[in-house]
């Protein structure tokens, strides 16, 4: 009777023993799929940043926490738009870049692509593809409003965009922040790895001599 009560007990104790490395090895091959949250997450940031992703314009001039991506090809400039005779940044300079639209931007080199007489402007507005909004983006320029009116447009004015710059932006309704008639220009630069022509815009401010 014992050794009918020790077997059963030893085979017990090893089926736990068992048991348990089984639940080890299984978590194991599960632990996965809750990293694996993790490990997405990480992806879409890899994804994001390779896209040009703005991580939230918090850092980038106060952007509401909104993933922010421009298109890389900038294309030509807007309809109307005068470009400027004698800049101080001619078509073709190399400059350095003060603005910190998104990330790695500070700091970068750039060419000059273009040079325009405008008036820019900050704006606020909520995505039409249902992102969230997106707070104090520099810049747009007066010919990237629909039906604008005069410039310069006082802060507070109520526009729609027809910028194209990113996801969502072109239809959508902005509120003037702020507003500049310093000469505008378009630059090819390289910012976190991706290079990006025709990027629309920086203003005279946010330009330098390059280093």
């Amino acid at each position: 009777m014992k050794r009918t009560i020790t077997l059963p007990g030893l085979t017990l104790a090893a089926a736990l023993a068992l048991t348990a490395c089984g639940g080890t090895d299984a978590g194991e091959e599960e632990t996965p799929s809750v990293p694996g949250t993790t490990a997405t997450a990480t992806s879409s940031q890899s994804a994001d940043e390779a896209s040009g992703a703005h991580g939230g314009h918090e850092g980038h001039e106060g952007m509401g926490g909104a993933e922010h991506q421009h298109n890389p090809n900038g294309g030509p400039p807007p309809e109307g738009i005068v470009e400027v005779s004698d800049p101080t940044y001619p078509v073709s300079s190399s400059v350095t870049l003060t603005a910190d639209h998104m990330p790695g931007m500070r700091g970068s080199e750039a060419t000059i692509t273009g040079a325009f007489d405008t008036t820019a402007y900050s704006v606020t507005y909520t995505p039409t593809d249902g992102g969230e909004p997106v707070v104090d983006h520099k810049w747009v320029v007066q010919e990237e409003l629909q039906d604008p009116g005069e410039p310069p447009l006082a802060d507070g004015t109520e526009v729609v965009l027809t910028a194209d710059h990113m996801a969502g932006m072109k239809g959508a309704e902005a509120t003037i922040e702020s507003s500049t008639d310093e000469t505008v220009y378009m630059v090819d630069v390289e910012t976190d790895g991706m290079k990006m022509t025709n990027h629309k815009w920086v203003v005279e401010s946010e330009v330098q001599p390059a280093e």
